[in-house]
């Protein structure tokens, strides 16, 4: 099992970051099952919808510029993952 996780590492980070993108992009399904109970189940994505319709849009855009950073922050470390793995170093 240990051989066949390393020989997929590429594809099963490839798969986790595709999840990770499609975790941080869903509004509408959290909204349905998890609701949008303040300080219980209010997620990233749904405080900005919650944020946007109340008319507070400059907390929604900083609240999206933080959406934008988290996004990339993973998206940079796995570059350079995939770098030191390309390198050999990994």
């Amino acid at each position: 099992m240990r051989a066949l996780i390393w020989d997929g590492r590429r594809a099963l980070l490839t798969a986790a970051l595709a999840g990770f993108g499609r975790a941080i992009g869903e509004v509408g399904a959290i909204m349905i099952v998890g609701g949008n109970i303040e300080h219980v189940t209010r997620v990233l994505t749904t405080a900005i919808v919650l944020e946007t319709s109340k008319g507070a849009f400059a907390l929604a855009l900083a609240l999206g510029i933080v959406l934008i950073a988290l996004a990339m922050a993973v998206n940079f470390a796995m570059h350079i993952l995939w770098q030191t793995e390309r390198e050999g170093r990994w």
